[in-house]
């Protein structure tokens, strides 16, 4: 699919820019991080292998079959293990990263186990890319504490027993309190001072504070260190030789920590490759949980996929705007076929014509992404690529109107589109008069069905289009139906069979508000254009043009002539002969 496709079909993001009511945001429940973006790129690259697209609906189907919370638990611990590996590459990684990727690697084994329940072989293969790393888990997790400070400059990272040189440390940094106690209390009682207390700040480390009033009782051997309004502060040589030890031990135990801390790098690097295969396949699992999970809640259904040329569903459903309604969705069916893959669609503003041409290709992305679609029964062919030409707004930065936008994906979808094809072609030729509209709309329509031969929904106000079904084969008439009531008009969302027969353009703008003087006045105009256009005598339009065919008298007089056989006389004549056959 191409960028337009991709917006007009709002997987991942709607007209306004945001995730809200888009594909992604219906089917988006997946656990980890990783899951999600992996999800984001399936629907933006949806899969053209049938063996593939088989591989993950068999998956699917067997997970439908099992309970999938318990796993997903599993899964919401794994967290996102892409990013944590790509930061343990960069050796960027902080202490907590270490704790959740420890975390990750202790739920392989259930998983592990999930995957053998199921029995099938595509999941015994999935299970085979996932790695369970139990020596490198047992490593880490004897290194890491439970819950690590943010940063390794914290300290308090490596575990207890992990390394004897740093239990050393840490046991003079701990025991530092016991030690200033002691001392405490032996010079309260050599002093007699009872109110002498051992304290630390981070500006003069350790020293022994006493009141004024009982300064006087201080030793010779007694340093002063500060002054302050009510007490002395004093150092001895054995509080300022244990102060260096203690401050040291910190030193050494942080530098001896961070060059343990770096060695775990150099644990997990070499199994770097392993453990993102296992990360890939972990996301796919998450992926793919999900889909059975939207399976079950949504009543999706299997679809089957074939090698024949059909798109053929029973009941389909709109899988974003069946979430967003309060009544029952009208479910319709579609019938793609060698005899008929052009379905002229028609029917009345605010009929569903859109919605029944989106709905159509979000279930098409949806089969081809491994996903169970919204329809009770659906059948798929060969599909290579999916076209929209739908909606159209100014491309002001490029100096582009309307019509011109409309154009230029026209172009794109007939100079690329294959009889493989999906295109979704909605109201082309509106941006211009009404002639040159339905003319460029009749003769793309033309090149569609007996050129490209694409699958194609065609919808149109332009009911002259609907004559292309009488003498071409395989372009159907469908309609989206409505009925009128006490002057009021009913949508009924259902597809019909044939052509429609009406618009209701005044009865849809009077429901949007238009006043009804307004309203009053275009039933006037519309009557007397009604009674202009039955007196018409004109010829009707041809039902089916060569366009490749057109004779011109003047064109086949001048590919005739050779200018070099040409006297000076001669040429003059054969100028005036071409200006009477092109004013002819």
């Amino acid at each position: 699919m191409d960028a337009t496709s991709i917006r007009n079909l709002e997987l991942t993001k709607n007209l306004s820019g945001s995730e809200q009511n888009t594909l992604f945001s219906v089917l988006n429940h997946t656990k980890t991080p990783m899951g999600s973006r992996l999800l984001k790129r399936w629907l933006h690259e949806p899969l053209r292998c049938r063996n593939a697209i088989r591989y993950r609906l068999n998956l699917v189907d067997s997970m439908q079959r099992n309970e999938v919370d318990e796993i997903q638990e599993n899964l919401k611990q794994v967290g996102d293990l892409e990013r944590i590996l790509s930061r343990i590459a960069l050796r960027s990684a902080r202490p907590r990263d270490f704790s959740r990727l420890i975390l990750a690697l202790t739920q392989l084994p259930d998983i592990h186990g999930y995957l053998e329940e199921l029995s099938s072989p595509e999941a015994l293969l999935l299970k085979d890319n996932i790695s369970l790393f139990t020596e490198l888990q047992e490593q880490l997790d004897a290194a890491i504490v439970d819950m690590p400070p943010m940063l390794i400059r914290d300290g308090g990272v490596i575990k207890p027993g992990y390394n004897p040189q740093l239990d050393e440390y840490r046991a003079l940094m701990t025991g530092a309190t016991d030690v200033l106690e002691k001392i405490e209390k032996r010079e309260q009682e050599s002093t007699g001072i009872a109110n002498l207390k051992v304290a630390f700040n981070k500006v003069h480390g350790y020293y022994i504070e006493v009141s004024k009033g009982q300064s006087h009782l201080v030793p010779p051997e007694y340093v002063r260190r500060q002054t302050l309004k009510n007490y002395e502060r004093y150092i001895i040589p054995e509080l300022k030789e244990y102060e260096d030890k203690v401050l040291s031990s910190q030193a050494l135990a942080l530098a001896l920590e961070k060059q343990l801390y770096d060695q775990l790098f150099d644990k997990v690097i070499p199994n770097l490759a392993a453990l993102q295969d296992t990360a890939e396949s972990l996301a796919q699992l998450d992926v793919l949980l999900n889909f059975a999970q939207m399976a079950e809640l949504h009543n999706y259904t299997l679809p089957e996929m074939t090698e024949e040329n059909e798109i053929h569903f029973h009941h389909g459903r709109h899988p974003v705007v069946e979430t967003m309604v309060t009544s029952p969705f009208i479910a319709n069916p579609i019938a793609i076929t060698d005899s008929r893959k052009m379905l002229i669609v028609t029917g009345p503003n605010m009929g569903g014509k859109s919605t029944y041409m989106r709905q159509t290709a979000l279930i098409v992305v949806m089969a081809h992404m491994g996903c169970f679609v919204p329809a009770e029964q659906a059948r798929i062919g060969n599909v290579d690529r999916i076209f929209t030409r739908i909606g159209a707004s100014d491309d002001l930065a490029s100096g582009r109107s309307t019509f011109m936008v409309e154009m230029t994906e026209t172009a794109n979808i007939l100079n690329n589109a294959t009889a493989n094809s999906l295109v979704l072609m909605d109201e082309i030729g509106r941006g211009t008069s009404t002639y040159d509209g339905l003319s460029l709309a009749w003769a793309t329509a033309e090149w569609l069905a007996s050129k490209l031969n694409s699958y194609c929904l065609f919808a149109t106000h332009y009911f002259e289009l609907t004559q292309l079904a009488e003498n071409s084969d395989g372009i159907v008439n469908v309609h989206l139906d409505a009925v009128e009531y006490d002057g009021g008009i009913r949508f009924m969302h259902a597809v019909q069979e044939g052509a429609a027969n009406k618009s209701y353009g005044l009865q849809v703008a009077e429901l949007a508000g238009v006043p009804n003087q307004v309203i009053r006045r275009a039933k006037q105009k519309l009557q007397t254009l009604e009674s202009l256009d039955s007196n018409t005598t004109a010829a009707p339009m041809p039902i089916q043009t060569d366009m490749l065919t057109v004779s011109n008298p003047a064109l086949n007089l001048l590919a005739e002539t050779n200018p070099d056989d040409l006297s000076p006389r001669e040429a003059l004549e054969l100028l005036y002969k071409l200006k009477t056959l092109n004013d002819a």
